[in-house]
């Protein structure tokens, strides 16, 4: 019965989202598509990028790009493990490569080095190790250990974030009886980049949800925008990153959409998956997601994407762990 049920859920909530395509793809034969984006007037980073649900619009033809969707999807799974640090066993999720046409699966980044997860055995202790050109930001998904680097050494957990800045020797324990797990994200240094002197570890569960930076009727109570998105920031440019824009993290409620909205070239904008499971609403397509995989948008200013929690009422939500950098202009020539 249970099975039964699950399947009404998706299908319900596939339906929806495909009824919201047709409507929006009717709407798209009667009107223009949306303008070209000029410069400090992008609407699609924080907030709403739409004034309301009539607004947003999608072209009247499938893009030839929905064919090659699979390519912006990584999941650590399918990826063969490493060793980084001596003894922390690393697959990845995305890795370098083209943010509008990827020359396989998941290599889509040209802004950040990696999106990786990795796995510390209980007891097991990195070696010293310094960074050189590099960042690294930790998500811990699981487990619980400790961090030391600089004289100093800081107790992690579930939910902890930490930035290791460059130049900085440093080693990860796992203190407990259980694997320590943790998403991880490869910030590229530049020359005349001046890092943190000292690690930093933030507690999620200690940090505040953001608020909208514009009021909408739209956007649901305790969303920071895009209608449905609770996020919380861990850092930016002006707090330790160098070249990755933002890293934070984003709940969406049962039964709640995100504003489908689209990216424009230049903008790279990751969504990893660390709790629940959703459905990807990308161009015209559905792709379900789970823990563990990611997803970059094409960004052309046309393909649009929304996140779907298809819980029931009272059900945990979905979490991401999201990051983005934004340029407005593509790296790659096209």
């Amino acid at each position: 019965m249970s099975k039964v049920r699950n399947r009404k859920k998706l299908s319900a909530a596939c339906g929806a989202a495909i009824a919201l395509f047709f409507v929006a793809a009717s709407i798209s034969a009667q009107a223009p598509p949306p303008a070209p984006y000029t410069p400090g007037k992008a609407p699609h980073v924080g907030g709403n990028s739409f004034e309301g649900p009539k607004d947003v619009v999608y072209l009247p033809v499938r893009p030839l790009e929905d064919t090659r969707l699979n390519m912006y999807f990584g999941d650590w799974r399918n990826s063969e493990p490493n060793v980084m640090f001596g003894t922390l066993v690393v697959r990845d999720i995305l890795t370098p490569g083209d943010n509008l046409s990827p020359p396989y699966p998941g290599a889509v980044l040209e802004h950040a080095k990696f999106l990786s997860f990795g796995k510390l055995e209980a007891g097991g202790r990195t070696v010293p190790s310094t960074l050189k050109g590099l960042q690294v930001f930790f998500y811990v998904s699981e487990g619980e250990g400790e961090v030391s680097g600089g004289g100093k050494t800081e107790p992690i957990h579930k939910g902890s974030a930490i930035l290791i800045p460059e130049g900085l020797e440093f080693t990860l324990h796992n203190t407990g009886e259980t694997q320590l797990s943790a998403y991880m994200v490869g910030d590229p240094t530049y020359p005349g980049f001046k890092p943190l002197s000292s690690f930093v570890v933030k507690d999620e569960a200690k940090l505040p949800h953001s608020n909208p930076p514009d009021a909408s009727p739209f956007t649901n109570p305790g969303a920071g925008g895009h209608w449905a998105h609770i996020t919380h920031g861990f850092f930016n440019r002006g707090n330790g990153l160098a070249t990755v824009g933002a890293i934070i993290t984003v709940e969406i409620l049962p039964l709640q959409l995100g504003e489908p909205h689209p990216h424009f070239p230049g903008h790279e904008e990751i969504w990893c998956e660390i709790e629940g499971k959703s459905v990807a609403f990308v161009g015209s397509q559905l792709r379900m997601q789970h823990p563990g995989e990611a997803y970059m948008l094409r960004p052309d200013n046309l393909t649009t994407h929304s996140n779907i929690n298809f819980g029931e009422p009272g059900d945990k939500p979905i979490k991401f762990l999201w990051f983005s950098t934004s340029t407005k202009v593509s790296t790659t020539p096209h």
